[in-house]
Parts: structure tokens; sequence; C-alpha cells
């Protein structure tokens, strides 16, 4: 890619209109995506506002947040105040260590690793580092890391990193049609009805005062479907349930999960207290949702299949729920 060339400004604001020539590697990327990256540090809504205005160009004429970008474009890019940049946070080495001893697979374009519940995709909104910082501290020499989709924080198992923009391309088209499968174990409240197999409930996303985002069963919302199958029951007291997200809306298999009445063990957002509690009690302390199986087209028409194991914790807590029971 061409960067036009320009004097180095003094001030955290650049000098002039920049244009770039697009190349086949960023070709297929959604234009907000592609300021997001370029102008690093820069608040989105400045990214969107700007995008709104007009004040980006696409070969001379506006362009919408979702059009994508084709080889030989040229993007014009106006003057813009991005903060100083800061040093970036350095990773320790046991969170290093960590996600190399979780690679699941690994090849020319691509990694899935085993994420462990409690560490975030990447940083943010009062998060230093999450894993894709750690993950491009782990391999320098791979300057086009991104992640390719998301998992909630507390959410384990299964999450593609691309390592080039080609596979990330082709993996955002995957994931868009039935390319992709994504499989979740969870361990829900109460006994889980086997003729309950789909929740079919649309949700929309709800930003509360406190700035937190809540998602919610809204007539309104976006159509969301979730499969459900039983896996293992604990009584009356819990069901493992697998997971299969037909939609891919934010915290979809929790919501819905609640929705059918059965909260997911350890939600801190739209789980029951008394439930978790219990669960916790048993040993165990994390939310028991858990990417376990993943399996996808690659560009060369083979089939990626992996599984995470889910580890210690939710071993131990089910084989103590399995004992009580």
């Amino acid at each position: 890619m061409y960067y036009a060339r320009m004097t180095e400004p003094s001030s955290s604001t650049s000098a002039s209109v920049q244009t770039d020539l697009i190349d086949e590697g960023h070709a297929g990327q959604r234009i907000d995506n592609y300021l997001i990256t370029r102008l690093k540090g820069a608040p989105k809504t400045l990214v969107y506002r700007i995008l709104r205005k007009g004040e980006v160009r696409v070969n001379k004429g506006r362009i919408k947040p979702d059009y994508r970008l084709k080889a030989g474009d040229l993007v014009r890019i106006p003057p813009v105040r991005l903060p100083t940049p800061e040093e970036p946070v350095l990773v320790g080495q046991g969170i290093l260590q960590a996600l190399q001893d979780n690679i699941l697979y690994e090849d020319k374009g691509l990694i899935v690793i085993n994420k462990p519940a409690g560490l975030a995709v990447h940083g943010g909104s009062g998060v230093n580092f999450g894993v894709i910082e750690a993950m491009r501290q782990l391999r320098p020499e791979c300057d086009q890391l991104e992640l390719v989709h998301r998992l909630d924080r507390d959410t384990s198992g299964c999450l593609m990193i691309a390592k080039k923009r080609s596979m990330l391309r082709h993996l955002h088209a995957a994931l868009r049609g039935d390319g992709v499968t994504k499989c979740y174990m969870a361990l829900v409240r109460g006994r889980w009805p086997a003729t309950t197999r789909r929740v079919h409930a649309p949700l929309q996303k709800n930003n509360l005062r406190s700035g937190e985002r809540m998602v919610e069963v809204n007539a309104e919302g976006k159509e969301s479907l979730t499969e459900f199958k039983v896996l293992q029951r604990f009584g009356d007291v819990a069901t493992l349930v697998e997971a299969r997200p037909i939609t891919g809306r934010t915290h979809q298999i929790r919501v819905h999960a609640r929705h059918a009445g059965h909260p997911i063990a350890g939600d801190p957002k739209y789980g029951d207290d008394e439930f978790s509690t219990l669960v916790r009690e048993v040993g165990g302390k994390r939310m028991f949702l858990h990417a376990f199986s993943l399996s996808a087209e690659l560009p060369d028409g083979s089939r990626l299949d992996v599984r995470a194991e889910p580890g210690p914790i939710w071993d131990r807590t089910l084989n103590k729920l399995g004992s009580n029971g």
C-alpha cells in the first residue's frame, strides 16, 4: 500500500490530506475497519463522523461505512487530530507462555488458540491489553495479525487469528455464509427440556447510563437463532448443553439461555446469583461458557477442524456436581 508523502507533523494532528492506494492485501475490507486500523488511536466516533460528513472519499466519491475496498481504490483521508501514541504495554511472560501453550493450530495464514477465560480479546475500556496485543508481542514477525472474530472476556475456547489479510477476508466471507461452524458448551441452571432445541428470539443492544452494554430480547431487535442440545444432566440442579449460534449477535448464547429460563453459571451480566454461588462453592469460579469446537473451510478447499478442552476448573466442577447428584 502507498501512503502519499507528507511532512512529519510536530503535533498529533496530521498536516495535510493523505491519499492511500489500496493494494490486494486490503481489498475486501470495509472502509470503516480500514480507517480504524489506519488511524491508530482515533475514536470510532471520529471515524464515523468523517465518513458521514463525506470528508473521506474513495475515487473522489462519498461512500458509506460498509463500503468494501477494491484493489486500485484511492482513499482520501482528511487531516485528523490523533492522541499522542503511548508506549505499548508489555505483556507478562506468563501470559505469553500460556497463549503459546494454548495454540491449537497454526499454518502460514492462521492461528487458532484456546483462549483462557478472563482474558479479553483486545485492549480498551480500561483493559490494557488482550489476546491480539499479546499475540503481536509473541509473533513480532507477523505484521498483519488480526482477530477473525471475538469471544467475550469471560468465555473460553476456540479463537481464530489471521496472519494474512487474504486469510482474514476469506474467513470473514465464510462467517457471513455457512463456511464456519462454532459449537459451545454451557452449564445452565435447572433441567433444560429436551424439547427445547431452538431459541429464536430477536436481540437488541442497549447501553445503560453507566456505559455498560446489555443485550435483551426485543421484537425490534435483529433476528437471532441458537440451537441447543442436552449433553448431561445433574438432577434438577443444572444441565450441560451444547449451543450452536446460527446467527452471531453480541452475547447471543448468554441471552438466549436466560430467555429460555436457564441462565449460564457464573454469568455476571445475565446469570442467576444463587445458582452461580452454588456452582462456585463446588469449585467453579468462572463463567461456564466454552467454545469447544470450530470447523472452517480454508482457502485451499481443505477443512479445518479443531477442538479445545475446557480445562481443570470445568472438569472438577462437573465431577463434583455429578457426585452430588
